[in-house]
């Protein structure tokens, strides 16, 4: 319970020390730079070759196939949710992507029908069953790539809808498809965005909240990626010291060696010792002092409970010999970390401005050639996939065509052998 109100409290007074910072730029607040209408614009994926389906007709189809245990093509489905038309429809691919996955020609989903499936599920306001889907991708096989990721998080981001839009961050975290400026950049934004609302996070939800910054954070070379990186392993170093090493690391594309807070204080000194105009912001140097204070406080709260409960209730389930070796390291750290901050104010390497409207800084000047680019490389996949979609559709046709010549032959052979 202590731990519990910790980690609301940690998060309620690091963003408000954010806020603070932040009204000193209102203005970037006001207008948050997203994706041009450029960008998400259906144009080019609407004049794409198209092939109309019955959809009544292909469900029959794969209903009768997976009853006879065979299994349904990849085209099969890649039609059924290209010819989507309605949101009753949408649940009903949705049915068909999780009987696709679990049959055996699973890994053969197509990445064009999983771009075709967030489109569709945007279009007809199924924004939820996207998400759904992709929370679930082990079981729909929803994998999508960097532009696709980029036209649901801006959606989310765009209705103001952050703590979504950070499921999405999420996702994008543990495939590791922080490639893009783009997508770094809305990542980003939907984070610093989230924050600002003063969460009440649980410490799985932190973890995964460190692990987002850390990874995107390791893209960007500047103020903003530091600043990042300082608050992604605070938070991670946190739910190590609280639950330990174990419960960092599970699941989550991260280092399973112990020290995350000393990484963090890496981050300080790497700033510290850089020459140029990196700096930190000074609302996520705030949140790291505070985090760290609550730490201190909570351990010293845990000591005390040792002494009065016994060593039995002193340990956290799954806290093992060097977890408390590396918690025993809390004072030192809080100690390195106010000689840090003290020098990086010397050295005037704390920026005043919030990590928030630094991230909306950066759009502004950088997402409008990231999102030329991006369309770019997005118009050579369409041709590609309509290049492998032709390809495909003419397999088809000939394995129908043998398959037809095959059954006249042997109905000739057969009554060639009546007549003898």
């Amino acid at each position: 319970m202590v731990r519990s109100k910790m980690a609301a409290s940690v998060l309620k007074r690091c963003v408000t020390a954010a806020v603070k910072v932040k009204g000193l730029a209102p203005s970037f607040t006001a207008r948050r730079r997203l994706l041009s209408a450029a960008y998400t614009d259906t144009k080019l994926w609407d004049e794409r070759e198209k092939d109309p389906q019955n959809l009544a007709v292909l469900a029959n189809l794969m209903d009768r196939t997976y009853d006879r245990n065979l299994p349904v093509s990849s085209l099969t489905i890649s039609r059924f949710v290209d010819n989507i038309s309605s949101r009753e429809e949408v649940d009903q691919a949705e049915y068909y992507l999780y009987k696709f996955r679990h049959s055996p020609n699973c890994w053969y989903l197509r990445d064009w029908t999983i771009h075709t499936w967030i489109r569709q599920c945007l279009k007809y306001g199924a924004r939820d069953k996207a998400l759904h889907t992709l929370k679930n991708k082990i079981q729909y096989g929803i994998f999508p790539d960097d532009f696709t990721f980029n036209l649901l998080l801006d959606s989310y981001i765009k209705d103001e809808d952050f703590k979504s839009a950070c499921s999405v961050v999420e996702e994008v975290m543990l495939q590791e498809a922080f490639d893009l400026p783009s997508t770094q950049i809305l990542s980003l934004n939907a984070l610093g965005c989230f924050l600002a609302t003063r969460p009440q996070l649980s410490v799985s939800e932190e973890r995964t909240m460190g692990a987002s910054l850390l990874i995107c954070g390791l893209k960007q070379d500047n103020t903003i990626g530091l600043s990042a990186q300082l608050l992604g392993n605070a938070l991670l170093g946190k739910v190590e010291i609280l639950k330990g090493i174990h419960a960092v690391f599970k699941g989550m594309p991260l280092s399973w060696v112990r020290g995350y807070l000393g990484r963090a204080l890496a981050v300080m000194e790497r700033v510290s010792a850089a020459s140029g105009d990196i700096k930190l912001s000074k609302d996520t140097l705030d949140c790291v002092s505070h985090m760290l204070q609550e730490l201190s406080s909570t351990s010293d709260a845990d000591s005390s409970g040792e002494e009065s409960d016994g060593e039995e209730n002193g340990k956290e389930e799954g806290v093992d010999e060097d977890d408390e070796a590396e918690k025993a390291n809390l004072p030192h750290y809080v100690s390195r970390f106010r000689k840090l901050s003290s020098q990086l104010e010397s050295q005037g390497k704390v920026d005043p401005t919030s990590f928030q409207a630094l991230v909306t800084m950066l759009g502004q000047q950088n997402l409008a050639s990231a999102e030329k680019l991006d369309v770019e490389q997005y118009q050579s996949r369409l041709k590609v996939w309509e290049a492998e979609k032709r390809q495909l559709i003419q397999r088809e046709k000939d394995l129908r065509e043998k398959a037809e010549q095959e059954r006249r032959e042997r109905l000739a052979a057969k009554a060639a052998e009546q007549q003898a």
